[in-house]
């Protein structure tokens, strides 16, 4: 993978070749293996590669086809390679050596700006066409590498980062107060529902799904790529719905272990990173390689605090996965001395912005540091399975069979149901009743959430019309979540602002480790396949997440595969953590409260009020809490604005 950045003049005048050496000295904090730039009167485009892939070792770039009168440089693992051979008619013997930008750059010569709908992989690239005089580019679909940039009356400015950017002395540095409304007023883990904008003013990205062209000085973007849409795949049985998705599944894990170096993954003790592992392991095999798994366990210090059906320690479900699949050499990581504050400003560093996900910071951040140091090319997850290969809330599903009125059919599930869960029928019957008519009870949620007060402060609430422009676009400010089961699993694919904080996060960490993270039930083509299956495939004789489960038959122990009483849960020692930084935590919070340039954005009054809940006696079991919540995620945003001013 690489970072990439550029210069493309809107006027006849030369590029400046002083700012694009700015761009690449920035972008030297990043180890690279190769740094190399290339120019021409009006575009200057550059390239700091790591090398990940057998066929990137060595490679030129920004590669210059002077027949074809086309520069590219790429941020780029293509995974359907296979595929485009064929497409594209590339001889067997230029196979082997052929890098993905080259490949990149053939299919543009072939289908133009049709090009993305082609490629399947991680990818963002920028191609400067002489004989069109266009710049075109794009962002794979679920946004996997960032691309951000600046445009004004004279100049288009892009790079995969943001700092670089701001290096520049014609854009200036300056809070996007907007971003921020959002990022404050939204509930949630995304950051805000504008996947064009970022935190600041005047830097924007190309949103994942989304092809860019600059052509006679016009600046269009336009996205390439619906996922929801997908044709349904209709079987004659249980077998050839699970063969068919155990081929799809392992074509997806298995392109995704091009490297040269050592191959790796995340494990807990769940379906997804363990089916990941096991499809993963068995095509290493193959090839003569083992697998090296990352498991994050809780710290010694760490008093067990979880209700029964939680598992904070899930080494014994991880264990047995790696047992029952063979060929992984695990490790077991605590981490310990460190804690979401502790890494706090190395996290900023590396998002460039604030984040919400502190809770899972120490792990996510630790693992790619312990790959680095390993020698990993490749670091496998499987992030995006609960809405792929794991999909199928049961009594979501029992909800829609009641309003549909299929009495037979839910009768037979909510039996075994309750058979498999160890739970009354007339418990599991009266949460479907609620969530196949749940009016008057979002009613009451709805109130209570209202009489609760937002993080973000009033003022800058109304002035900045942020909770409008949320109800616009379809997050409800009250928290009652869609109850429809196809309407939440649609909005997850089709609302781009939910695939902005992995892509930002994943590529960021893949610069700084120089590695990449490669999620396989996040493959355009397993999304598809699953979208395509009918919803009696994913909840089946009181199964939830079904299809994987028979799938994976053979593939996984039985108390992985079949559980479904305990659920492993990450990030719950995050307050032992942070005891013996209590004090100081406590006093940043009380310095925030009293910033009168913080008192404009945040809400002080729910601060403080969080504050006097967990100011002494800080309980481990306050992690998930809502106080707790509201001034870790006011902390970060604290010390991003104190940095940006």
């Amino acid at each position: 993978m690489s970072a990439i950045t550029g210069i493309y003049h809107l006027n006849e005048e030369p590029v400046n070749l002083q700012y694009g050496r700015n761009l690449m000295t920035a972008l030297q904090k990043y180890p690279a293996d190769s740094i190399q730039i290339w120019h021409s009167e009006k575009v200057f485009l550059g390239c700091h590669a790591q090398w990940i892939t057998p066929e990137s070792v060595g490679e030129q770039l920004p590669f210059h086809d002077s027949e074809r009168q086309c520069t590219i440089t790429a941020d780029a693992i293509i995974d359907n390679r296979e595929e485009l051979f064929d497409k594209l008619h590339i001889s067997k013997i230029d196979r082997s050596i052929l890098t993905d930008s080259q490949l990149i750059l053939l299919s543009y010569q072939k289908w133009g700006e049709e090009t993305p709908r082609h490629l399947i992989g991680d990818f963002a690239f920028m191609i400067w066409d002489q004989k069109k005089r266009k710049l075109f580019g794009a962002r794979d679909f679920a946004g996997s590498r960032t691309l951000y940039y600046h445009k004004n009356h004279e100049k288009f400015t892009f790079c995969t980062t943001i700092e670089p950017l701001l290096k520049l002395p014609y854009i200036e540095k300056k809070l996007n107060e907007q971003w921020l409304a959002e990022f404050l007023a939204i509930p949630g883990m995304n950051d805000t529902v504008d996947a064009f904008s970022t935190v600041y003013k005047n830097i924007d990205q190309i949103p994942p799904s989304h092809t860019l062209s600059i052509v006679e000085n016009k600046v269009m973007l336009s996205r390439y790529c619906s996922v929801v849409d997908s044709e349904k795949l209709h079987l004659k049985s249980n077998n050839e719905y699970e063969e068919a998705f155990r081929d799809v599944f392992q074509r997806a894990a298995t392109s995704r272990l091009r490297t040269h170096r050592k191959v790796g993954a995340n494990l807990s003790g769940g379906l997804d990173s363990g089916s990941v592992v096991s499809f993963a392991a068995k095509a290493l095999r193959n090839q003569n390689k083992k697998l090296h798994t990352f498991s994050s366990i809780p710290i010694n210090e760490f008093n067990d605090w979880t209700p029964n059906h939680l598992l904070a320690d899930e080494r014994p479900l991880i264990n047995a996965t790696v047992e029952h699949v063979g060929n992984i050499n695990a490790q077991y990581l605590k981490f310990e001395g460190r804690s979401p504050l502790s890494e706090l400003d190395d996290w900023l560093e590396v998002m460039e912005m604030p984040y919400k996900f502190f809770e899972n910071s120490v792990w996510v951040k630790g693992i790619y540091e312990k790959a680095n140091q390993l020698g990993i090319g490749v670091l496998l997850n499987g992030a995006r399975g609960n809405f792929t290969i794991s999909w199928g809330p049961a009594l979501d599903y029992y909800a829609l069979l009641l309003r549909k009125m299929r009495w037979i059919r839910l009768y037979h599930e909510v039996n075994s149901y309750s058979e498999n869960m160890g739970v009354k029928r007339s418990r599991v019957i009266k949460v479907v009743g609620k969530k196949a008519y749940p009016f008057f009870n979002n009613i009451i949620k709805a109130k209570k959430q209202h009489d609760s007060p937002d993080l973000i402060n009033d003022e800058f609430a109304r002035s900045s019309k942020v909770f409008s422009k949320l109800e616009e676009s379809g997050i409800n400010i009250m928290g009652v979540k869609p109850t429809n089961i196809n309407e939440i699993r649609r909005n997850h694919f089709e609302f781009l602002n939910m695939w902005n904080t992995t892509g930002t996060s994943g590529t960021k960490l893949s610069l700084k480790y120089s590695l990449q993270g490669h999620d396989p039930t996040n493959d355009l083509r397993v999304i598809q396949f699953c979208l395509s299956l009918p919803l009696e495939q994913f909840v089946q004789n009181g199964l939830d997440r079904a299809l994987i489960r028979r799938s994976t038959n053979g593939y996984l122990p039985e108390k992985v595969r079949l559980n479904q009483q305990i659920r492993g849960i990450q990030g719950v020692d995050t307050i032992s953590r942070m005891i013996s930084e209590w004090k100081d935590f406590i006093f940043e919070i009380e310095q925030l409260t009293k910033d009168p340039l913080m008192s404009n954005f945040l809400n002080m009054s729910v601060i403080k009020n969080a504050l006097n809940k967990i100011r002494v006696a800080p309980q481990p079991e306050f992690v998930f809490d809502h106080e707790f919540r509201t001034l870790m995620r006011s902390l970060i945003v604290y010390r991003f604005i104190k940095k940006l001013i």
